[in-house]
């Protein structure tokens, strides 16, 4: 019989840089092609910037352009703590590199934010900002798994990254009354198969 790991009691000697929750969908029209839509959403209880929202939602993030031409836009309520998630954290995302439209999108103001339902069947965000309406929709989702990631292997390779995940293999993403395009794929993630959709809960970026 193989014994039991003790973990030792610790406080963890890093700096939390932000957290809070940060659910994600990363949608493709054709596995093999370039992403369709990228939304990130970040709901932070802890920043050097305070709290707030952001969200970030690219529906053509290859063009460096915002409205009217597209709805490549940051809805946010703190926008200094949105220009800090955006540069220090983002644009080093997978799914945001290459994201032409990430640097040129409006920063447009947050006035109204909810989320509903739960990681056991569907999860969904509401947000409203200024010419801005998104219906978030997280649905067959899996298993709650709990990744801790160092910081040679993280986004940033600055942060060592504590979280909470829960895949989505399928979303719906309706923004002024119309669909966004694209569908979750497959990817591997912490070493094990995972979405491009996902929940992640208690998110804690800590710098080492």
């Amino acid at each position: 019989m193989i014994a039991a790991m003790t973990m030792p009691t610790m406080t963890h000697p890093g700096t939390v840089d932000w957290s809070g929750e940060n659910p994600g969908m990363y949608l493709k029209e054709n596995a093999d092609g370039p992403f369709s839509t990228l939304v990130s959403f970040f709901r932070v209880v802890a920043s050097p910037h305070g709290r707030g929202h952001a969200l970030i939602l690219l529906e053509a993030p290859l063009l460096h352009t915002s409205i009217p031409e597209a709805l490549n836009v940051c809805v946010t309520d703190n926008e200094s703590l949105a220009r800090y998630l955006v540069n220090e954290f983002a644009a080093h995302f997978g799914a945001f590199k290459g994201a032409e439209a990430l640097q040129s999108m409006d920063y447009v103001k947050l006035t109204g934010v909810a989320a509903s339902g739960d990681t056991r069947s569907a999860y969904m965000e509401w947000v409203k900002g200024e010419g801005v309406e998104a219906s978030l929709s997280w649905e067959n989702l899996g298993e709650p798994f709990m990744v801790s990631i160092p910081k040679e292997k993280s986004a940033t390779g600055r942060h060592a990254l504590f979280s909470l995940f829960v895949d989505a293999r399928k979303v719906t993403a309706t923004v002024n009354g119309r669909t966004l395009k694209g569908e979750p794929v497959p990817r591997e993630f912490a070493g094990r198969q995972s979405s491009t959709a996902f929940l992640a809960y208690s998110e804690t970026w800590i710098r080492v």
